[in-house]
């Protein structure tokens, strides 16, 4: 893991943490399995999933873009309404209540908006989860062999 991290390569590393909570710490990012992994494996890793299914890391995977890209939505939809209440505030098209209370509307599109990613998943099914093919700069993945893994610090 530290020669992959010195060669430049972004360092994944998921596992159960009964041997390979090092490496977990060592990763810069680290998926621990969470139904069988120590109390150090769960507090040296990024991301804990309560269930062993390794079919969950893609959808995991999906999910995080999916957040991103809400809280980018939210972020814009959020700052651009503020800004734009308080330049018709200040103009004195609205009256400064009217402005707060369009602001606390703004802000419930944020809670509905981020309530998408509530249901995210519902259709996902165990050992039933179907990767879409994306472009992939494959150069820089690398495998790690598994004996590698373990004796990594």
């Amino acid at each position: 893991v530290k020669t992959l991290r010195e060669e430049g390569h972004i360092v994944l590393v998921v596992g159960d943490g009964t041997t390979d909570t090092p490496a977990l710490a060592a990763g810069d990012e680290s998926i621990a399995m969470g139904a069988a992994g120590s109390d150090a494996a769960i507090h040296s890793a990024s991301i804990v999933l309560m269930n062993n299914e390794l079919s969950r890391v893609p959808f995991l995977l999906e999910l995080s873009a999916d957040t991103m890209a809400i809280m980018t939505q939210n972020l814009v939809f959020s700052v651009g309404s503020v800004i734009s209440f308080l330049i018709l505030s200040a103009a004195g098209y609205v009256h400064p209540i009217m402005a707060v209370l369009l602001h606390t509307g703004s802000a419930l599109g944020v809670i509905i908006n981020s309530a998408r990613l509530v249901r995210s998943g519902e259709n996902v099914k165990d050992h039933d989860v179907q990767v879409e093919k994306k472009q992939v700069n494959e150069s820089r993945l690398v495998p790690l062999p598994l004996e590698t893994a373990e004796e990594s610090p």
